[in-house]
């Protein structure tokens, strides 16, 4: 079972957004926030970084914060927090093993995830499923 303390969440919140949103569309039935929550979630945080409707299709409910500024990420925390804690949630749990990603990353994100990989290098005792050693 993994964790999530929306409070103390022990990462930067950038990154702390991202994941509440990834988990928010995750379609992710251990997960402990009912399903109207987790779309009230994308939706307010939709509206906080763009314009129009929020997508209604999974596959285009994804944030892209690239435009946004330090305020909009402190709006989009908040908001976050407010939400899950009105709902009476502290923690986020799921049950669900980390993946390999679905989509191939843009050639414009490479240098952003490499940087977060020297960040935040892998664990030595976790495996990686993609090297063979």
């Amino acid at each position: 079972m993994q964790s999530l303390d929306i409070h103390r969440p022990g990462m930067p919140d950038l990154q702390f957004v991202l994941m509440v949103a990834a988990l928010c569309t995750s379609n992710l039935a251990s997960l402990n926030i009912s399903e109207p929550l987790r779309v009230m979630i994308f939706d307010r945080c939709w509206a906080l970084v763009n314009k129009g409707s929020p997508p209604t299709r999974p596959e285009e409910r994804v944030l892209d914060l690239r435009g946004g500024t330090e305020v909009t990420l402190e709006a989009l925390v908040e908001t976050i927090r407010s939400l899950l804690t009105q709902a009476g949630v502290h923690t986020l749990t799921w049950d669900h093993p980390p993946s390999e990603p679905t989509r191939a990353s843009t050639p414009e994100a490479l240098p952003l995830i490499e940087r977060l990989r020297m960040l935040y290098p892998a664990s030595p005792e976790v495996a990686d499923p993609g090297n063979p050693e």
